[in-house]
C-alpha cells in the first residue's frame, strides 16, 4: 500500500532573532503551526508580534534564523513562499479611492489570476463577507469595519496555504470583531486553511486554538489552551496570560 505525501507545513520558524540597533526584539523563535489549525500568537503590545510578522512577510530582512512557508525557505525561494501567503495587516492598506472592485482586481492581477478567475472569486467572498453587491462602492464610503472585511476578502483571493492576521480587530466594533474571529475560525474549521492570529485580547482565542505566548521577545509557552492554562496553575487562559507576562507590574510594585 502506498503511504500518501503529506503536504509541508504552513508555517515553520526557526531560531529567529532580530534586534533594532542594539536592542534585541525577538530571541531565538522557533515553532511550526498545526495545518487547519488557528494558532493564536499572544502578546502584550512590544512583544515582538509585528516584527515576527515583518520578518514571516519579507518586509524585514531574515538574518538570523530561518523561515519555511508552505515548504519554500523564504531567503532562498522567496517568491514562491510569498506566493502562498495571504496577509491582513494591522494598520489598513486599501486605496481610498478605488472601488472594491478595483482594490481586489488589483491585486488579483499581482497574483497572477484571469479576469474571469478574479470575478467568480470577487462575487464569492463579497457574499462571504455581507458586501455583496457593492463592488462599484469607493473604499472611502466604507466604515473602518467593512474595509477590514474588504482585506480579509483581499488576502483570500488567490487560496492562500497560510493566512496571517496582525491584530486584525484593532479599532473595530464588537459586532465587526466578532464576525472576523468567527469567520477566521470557520476558514480553519471548514476550509482546512492555516491561520496565525497576532493578538493582545485573550478573548479572540479559541478553546480549540493552538497558543504561543510571547513576551519581551522570547517565547513564554506553547500549545493547546488547556495545557497553557494548566502549566501556569490558573483558572483560565486570560488569567494565565496575565501571570506569564505581568513580571514588570511585579517588579514595579
Amino acid at each position: 500500500m502506498t503511504e500518501t505525501a503529506q503536504p509541508p507545513t504552513a508555517l515553520s520558524v526557526r531560531n529567529i532573532s532580530y534586534s533594532y540597533g542594539k536592542k534585541p526584539a525577538l530571541n531565538d523563535i522557533s515553532f511550526d503551526l498545526a495545518p487547519g489549525k488557528v494558532t493564536a500568537l499572544l502578546g502584550p503590545n512590544g512583544a515582538g508580534k509585528t516584527t515576527l510578522f515583518s520578518l514571516i512577510t519579507g518586509l524585514f530582512d531574515c538574518r538570523e534564523g530561518e523561515v519555511v512557508i508552505a515548504g519554500h525557505p523564504l531567503r532562498r525561494d522567496r517568491s514562491a513562499a510569498l506566493s502562498s501567503l495571504g496577509i491582513v495587516f494591522q494598520a489598513q492598506t486599501l486605496e481610498l479611492d478605488l472601488t472594491i472592485d478595483q482594490n481586489l482586481r488589483y491585486f488579483a492581477a499581482l497574483r497572477g489570476l484571469t479576469r474571469l478567475e478574479a470575478k467568480d472569486r470577487i462575487d464569492m467572498l463579497l457574499a462571504a463577507i455581507g458586501l455583496e453587491g457593492l463592488n462599484k462602492t469607493k473604499v472611502r464610503k466604507l466604515s473602518g469595519g467593512q474595509r477590514r472585511r474588504v482585506e480579509v476578502a483581499r488576502a483570500l483571493l488567490d487560496h492562500p496555504a497560510l493566512l496571517l492576521l496582525d491584530e486584525p480587530s484593532t479599532g473595530l466594533d464588537i459586532a465587526t470583531r466578532r464576525w472576523l474571529i468567527e469567520h477566521v475560525h470557520a476558514l480553519a474549521r471548514d476550509k482546512g486553511m492555516t491561520v496565525l492570529l497576532a493578538t493582545h485580547l485573550v478573548d479572540e482565542v479559541g478553546d480549540e486554538d493552538d497558543v504561543i505566548v510571547l513576551d519581551k521577545g522570547r517565547i513564554v509557552a506553547a500549545g493547546q489552551v488547556d495545557a497553557i492554562v494548566a502549566s501556569a496553575g490558573a483558572a483560565n487562559l486570560d488569567e494565565a496570560f496575565t501571570r506569564m507576562t505581568a513580571h514588570d507590574a511585579v517588579s514595579a510594585a
